[in-house]
């Protein structure tokens, strides 16, 4: 990795406080980098602590221990430092519903106070690279799901931030329609040198997406690492499969209880 990651944990745990019980451990003693311009996949069963790793690099949470670093600042404690660099993209499309495609993307613009003509301006090339000339009018109501979540990605790239995170954006989507929003948002990506941290529990979406892929286990700590490639050969590619069910497996097996 570059001596300036784009995100570093160290060392990071996460706890939360349940009433009258013992605390729950999310995060435990998690550490990685992601450099600069890296697509990296997050896998995992659901309850792994995927999410909690998420909120953690978006600022929405701080660490129990440990430290987090985004662009080399602490996403929770310096969280207007982020405004227009990080871009999100969550599982629903979470449009608001009294505002037109165009309106909804020029949300983020907003609030960066960028002008509302060269907000309309950048709002309306962005639907276009993402099919939706045409559609700047229409209310989401009016819109199908992969539609809306085109919106919705639209929205995240027209800050032009430095960092994506994507949490499981494709999962409520027909497996044509994520198909097809996988290698858009692959491309966008791409073309765009942007860094992205991917979250999903679908192997051949994080094989998909992924320039790496980590693999957790809960709470949340690195089970297995790998740099595949988009472009890995078939017999790479299915023993990289067999690698991850493997690792996948060896979760709910009674030594790796124990060892946890």
């Amino acid at each position: 990795m570059g001596a300036c990651p784009a995100i570093r944990f160290a060392d990071v745990s996460k706890a939360f406080r349940r009433p009258g019980g013992d605390p729950f451990l999310a995060v435990d003693r998690l550490s990685f980098e992601i450099a600069t311009g890296e697509i990296v996949a997050v896998l995992g069963k659901t309850g792994c602590g995927k999410s909690t790793m998420f909120n953690l690099i978006a600022g929405l949470i701080e660490p129990s221990s440990g430290n987090v670093k985004v662009i080399g600042h602490d996403p929770f404690r310096e969280f207007d430092f982020f405004r227009g660099k990080v871009g999100i993209i969550f599982q629903n499309d979470r449009l608001m519903p009294w505002r037109t495609a165009l309106d909804n993307v020029l949300l983020g613009l907003e609030i960066l106070d960028v002008t509302r003509e060269r907000g309309q301006e950048v709002a309306r090339k962005w639907l276009a690279r993402l099919g939706l000339a045409g559609h700047e009018n229409d209310y989401p109501h009016a819109l199908s799901g992969g539609m809306r979540q085109r919106v919705s990605i639209a929205r995240a790239f027209a800050v032009e931030p430095d960092i994506l995170l994507c949490d499981e954006p494709f999962a409520a989507l027909d497996e044509m329609t994520a198909r097809d929003l996988r290698a858009e948002f692959l491309r966008l990506v791409q073309q765009d040198g942007k860094t992205a941290v991917f979250v999903t529990h679908h192997i051949s979406e994080a094989m998909e997406i992924g320039d790496r892929i980590l693999v957790f286990h809960r709470p949340a700590r690195i089970a297995l690492e790998l740099a595949l490639g988009r472009n890995a050969d078939e017999p790479s590619r299915r023993h990289a499969r067999e690698q991850i069910l493997k690792v996948l497996a060896l979760e709910d097996s009674p030594e790796a209880t124990t060892a946890s």
